[in-house]
């Protein structure tokens, strides 16, 4: 399953919720990401179907091995391309603001670039 944009949001959501809170649950999700009980429903089902989500006989939310490394791959993403908008004088809201836009479709040589020039 090739994730789009979205799909890689709600992993990044659920694993900044699991280092914050011991239980993850999809209302967790929604109220984080501002998004309606269906909305979430429809998304963690396609992340299921797609094996990078399970849920616990309580409903707790769990990433799967392939869900965690890709989290943590976005989650990289957007901390690097933060820190690196803030050190052009960017303000810390407004770069990871736009960080979490331009962490979809950054190429791997144009981060790794980045990266080299922090």
């Amino acid at each position: 399953m090739n994730l789009q944009e979205s799909g890689e949001m709600y992993l990044e959501t659920i694993l900044i919720l699991s280092k914050q809170q011991p239980t993850v649950r999809a209302i967790d999700v929604g109220e984080y990401m501002g998004y309606s009980k269906p909305s979430v429903s429809r998304a963690l089902g396609l992340l299921k179907e797609g094996g990078y989500v399970v849920t616990d006989k309580d409903g707790f939310l769990s990433l799967t091995e392939l869900g965690l490394k890709t989290a943590e791959k976005i989650l990289s993403r957007h901390r690097i391309i933060t820190e690196f908008l803030v050190s052009l004088g960017v303000s810390a809201e407004t770069a990871s603001n736009d960080a979490c836009k331009i962490e979809h479709v950054i190429s791997d040589e144009s981060l790794e670039a980045i990266k080299n020039n922090l």
